[in-house]
C-alpha cells in the first residue's frame, strides 16, 4: 500500500496524518484534538477526508478530538479489490472498527454524501453509541427510496445507473490524470471560487492513484450489487440528529428533506439557499457556525 499522504496539513492547521489499522485495513486519517470524544468526520465521493479541512480545526477547538479518514479505497487507505468488498456490511464495520481504535468513550459521527449514507446506516443499525448524528445533504434511506420513485430524482441520479456500467466509468473519472475529478467540484459548486487550482489538484492527484476511481465507483455498484447485505429494522434513529442540506445540489432534489422527522424524532434541519452538494467545502463558514451552535462542547 502506497502511504504517501493524500494531503499535507499546513502545520498552523494543528492537523496531522496518521495511519490506523481497522477492520483488516489501513486508513489513512487526519487527526486533530485530543480527548475522550471523538468527532469521526466521513468524507463522500470523489472526495477526501481533506474536505473536511475548514471544520476540523473547528472541532478541535470546540474541544473534540478529531479523526477524518480516507473510507476504503480512497487516498492512501487500503483498496481492497472487486464490488463486494464495498458494500455496506464491510462500510459500516470500518466505523466500528475505527471507532474502536480510537479508544474513545463518546462519538459524534459527522458525515457527507456517501460517508452520509454509511453514517444513516450506522446509526439505524446502532453498531456503536453515538452522541449526535451529523449528516450533510443525503437523505435518511426510507426518504430516498420514496424519492426514487419520482421522475425528478431518477433525472438527478442518472450517474448511478451510469455507475453499473463495466471500465467506463472508471475510466471517465481518471482521465486525464484524475483532473477530470478534480475539475468536478468547481463545476458543480454554487461558489467556484472555493474549489480553485490547488483544491482541484489535491482530488486529482488522489484519483490518479492506481485503482482508485474503480473503487470509488464500486460504491455505488455494490449499493445495486449488494443491497441486502445489512437488515435496518424499523429505520428508526433516536440519537439526535443535525441534517444540514444545500438547497442547489445538482444530486439530490429538494425532497429529500421531507418527511424525515417519520424516522428521526429528534432532529434539526438547516438548509441553506445558493449553496450546493459540496456544501461544507463551498458555505464553510455558515457550516461552521450552524455546527458551533448545534454540538455541545465535550465534557
Amino acid at each position: 500500500m502506497d502511504r504517501k499522504a493524500s494531503w499535507e496539513p499546513a502545520p498552523e492547521t494543528g492537523i496531522s496524518i496518521d495511519w490506523i489499522e481497522a477492520n483488516g485495513l489501513t486508513f489513512e486519517v487526519a487527526q486533530c484534538g485530543e480527548g475522550d470524544h471523538l468527532a469521526l468526520c466521513l468524507h463522500g465521493f470523489p472526495e477526501l477526508h481533506y474536505s473536511w479541512r475548514h471544520q476540523i480545526p473547528l472541532l478541535a477547538e470546540m474541544g473534540y478530538r478529531v479523526w477524518a479518514p480516507n473510507l476504503r479505497g480512497y487516498g492512501g487507505t487500503s483498496r481492497p479489490e472487486g464490488v463486494r468488498n464495498y458494500a455496506l456490511d464491510h462500510l459500516t464495520h470500518d466505523i466500528a472498527a475505527l471507532i474502536d481504535a480510537s479508544g474513545a468513550k463518546k462519538v459524534t459521527l459527522i458525515a457527507h454524501d456517501w460517508g452520509a449514507i454509511i453514517a444513516w446506516q450506522f446509526a439505524i443499525l446502532k453498531l456503536r453509541p453515538l452522541e449526535r448524528l451529523v449528516i450533510m445533504n443525503v437523505p435518511h434511506p426510507e426518504v430516498l427510496r420514496r424519492e426514487l420513485k419520482t421522475w425528478e430524482q431518477r433525472k438527478k441520479s442518472w450517474y448511478v445507473f451510469f455507475f453499473q456500467l463495466p471500465w467506463l466509468p472508471e475510466w471517465r473519472l481518471g482521465s486525464n490524470e484524475g483532473r477530470a475529478i478534480g475539475s468536478l467540484f468547481a463545476k458543480t459548486s454554487s461558489n467556484p471560487e472555493r474549489f480553485g487550482p490547488d483544491v482541484q489538484a489535491v482530488y486529482a492527484a488522489a484519483a490518479n492513484r492506481p485503482g482508485a476511481p474503480a473503487a470509488m465507483v464500486n460504491y455505488y455498484r455494490a449499493a445495486m450489487r449488494h443491497r441486502d447485505t445489512v437488515n435496518l429494522g424499523d429505520f428508526r434513529i433516536e440519537t439526535p440528529t443535525l441534517m444540514v442540506w444545500g438547497e442547489e445540489d445538482v444530486a439530490l432534489n429538494i425532497n429529500c428533506t421531507v418527511g424525515t422527522e417519520e424516522w428521526v424524532p429528534n432532529l434539526t434541519l438547516q438548509r441553506l439557499a445558493g449553496v450546493s452538494h459540496w456544501v461544507q467545502q463551498d458555505a464553510p463558514d455558515e457550516v461552521n457556525t450552524i455546527l458551533k451552535n448545534w454540538l455541545p462542547s465535550p465534557v
